[in-house]
């Protein structure tokens, strides 16, 4: 037996390797003879859609309504009720993105570690009980603390969403359900924008509405969370809704993707890779770049009222936002589903009307209040492509490791674009705020050079793996079955990364 600790560039043809070092797929699979058709695999995919998609844009609408508590209370009494002023309500925002930062990397350890649905599970509860404690909060100092803790339950969420979905969904579904429980945010806007307009109307002695905000989104969430662990399947090896037939054919189907299913073992070459891979650091510039935009998520409302509406009609115009967004994002998504277009160009394409938008804001004429609504809302067009983008990422990364450490740097990056975006937003730009809609437009731009960037990359390595020899390195691979017995394993189940993989190809 080779060690776990061997790497895999030194094993040779039929040889053995350790169970650890063999994804967790492998085990439903290995020397069963299965014949999926494609009825069959549409009968299978309908079923874990039914079984895994409901919850995912249910709790993926949650924890984006959660998180836009802070943008909606803006308007419902909270910078008067905690005495903030505009600099202490940035921190807020921010301060949820640092933390989110700082627990990125421990909380994708966690979600390798442990099993996925359940960590996440007891983040969601968490973060219920911290919404909560937002009511009693009538300070900074208090608002600031709840905020930091709130950021690192959040830090499991769409980490936690990238792995299931790519445990479940091939690389040419990847992008419609990443899109399906992204576009949720939209929903969130919707929703939340009619109970603000509720609360907004409720008069309770010593309890303000942004506070009640604060308790009907918080006793949602926590509701969700005990249905989350007990119905959320941790992966298609032990989904609950799935027989054990089903169970090897849903590993099966995904086996297209040659990036296995899990791994718990971390592998410190797998981190290696991943740090020194220049495509990494392409896809973090993107993230960090393409969320600044997502400052608008708290500063909205502010934004809006600045334009000459008062308090009723700013909070009935947000649920706009969340239509916008909805329409974005789905045509975003359908433009990436076609093959001539792909997820690099379908970007660019949201982000030529996005870039237009915060242009117009900037320079129509502040008396022209009509126009500079329907130019900001053009500007949410800019949002689209950062959830083609999330399912992008895992269809061109293999290696479980490899995986989720990029997960990590993406996402660190995500949280330092939407923490030091919060700051351009200073009082003495206000109410045109030239200087942050000239930093939105250009971040954009540089957001859409980053996609073409990462395309071209990866076209050219497909290109040069095409000419190679075939790799059979990994051919004949086994490990040995509790009697002794050889049990061949397909290179898809053996961890590899998309580099060691030379039959790995990258999605554009």
């Amino acid at each position: 037996m080779v060690s776990a600790g061997d790497d895999f560039e030194k094993i040779p043809s039929e040889h053995s390797v350790s169970n650890h070092d063999v994804d967790v797929g492998a085990r439903l699979i290995t020397n069963t003879d299965l014949s999926l058709t494609p009825q069959d695999a549409s009968r299978l995919r309908a079923k874990i859609d039914w079984h895994i998609m409901p919850f995912m844009c249910i709790m993926y609408l949650i924890t984006f309504m959660d998180k836009t508590t802070l943008g909606e209370a803006a308007v419902l009494g909270i910078m008067e009720s905690a005495d903030l002023t505009t600099t202490q309500y940035n921190w807020l925002g921010t301060i949820f993105y640092l933390s989110y930062l700082v627990f990125q990397y421990p909380q994708n350890l966690a979600l390798q570690r442990f099993p996925v649905g359940k960590w996440m599970s007891i983040n969601i509860f968490l973060w219920a009980v911290v919404l909560l404690c937002h009511a009693a909060c009538k300070s900074f100092g208090a608002l600031f603390a709840v905020r930091f803790l709130l950021g690192i339950c959040e830090g499991a969420i769409t980490p936690g969403f990238m792995i299931v979905t790519s445990m479940f969904y091939t690389n040419a579904e990847k992008t419609t359900r990443v899109g399906y429980w992204f576009l949720m945010n939209g929903f969130a806007v919707i929703i939340l924008g009619f109970v603000s307009y509720g609360v907004l109307h409720t008069h309770t002695p010593n309890f303000m509405p942004w506070q009640w905000l604060m308790v009907i989104t918080g006793i949602i969430t926590l509701i969700t969370s005990v249905l989350f662990w007990f119905f959320f399947p941790d992966s298609p090896a032990t989904a609950w809704f799935l027989t054990e037939e089903e169970r090897a054919a849903a590993v099966h189907r995904i086996q297209v993707n040659q990036t296995g299913l899990e791994n718990k073992r971390f592998k410190k070459k797998q981190f290696l890779e991943t740090v020194k891979d220049p495509r990494t650091w392409v896809m973090a510039f993107f993230a960090g770049s393409a969320n600044i935009v997502n400052s608008l998520t708290n500063q909205r409302q502010l934004i809006v009222a600045q334009f000459g509406f008062n308090d009723i009609q700013t909070t009935l115009l947000g649920c706009v936002d969340g239509v916008v967004e909805i329409v974005a994002i789905w045509a975003a998504v359908i433009l990436a589903s076609r093959s001539f277009i792909g997820r690099s160009y379908a970007g660019v394409l949201m982000y030529i009307p996005a870039i237009l938008g915060a242009i117009l804001v900037s320079t129509l004429p502040f008396s022209n209040k009509i126009g500079l609504l329907f130019s900001y809302w053009i500007s949410i067009f800019a949002i689209a492509p950062f959830p083609i983008f999330l399912g992008w990422v895992s269809s061109i990364v293999s290696g479980h490791t490899k995986r989720i450490t990029t997960n990590a740097i993406v996402l660190c990056a995500y949280a330092i674009g939407n923490a030091v975006s919060q700051f351009m937003w200073k009082a003495n730009y206000q109410p045109r705020n030239h200087i942050p809609w000239a930093v939105i437009a250009a971040c954009n731009f540089a957001a859409g050079v980053a996609l073409v960037t990462l395309r071209l990359m990866l076209n050219n390595e497909n290109k040069k793996r095409e000419k190679e020899t075939p790799d059979d390195q990994y051919d004949n691979v086994y490990v040995l079955g509790e009697g002794g017995e050889k049990k061949r394993v397909d290179k898809a189940f053996l961890d590899l990364t998309d580099k060691q993989n030379r039959d790995f190809r990258y999605v554009l």
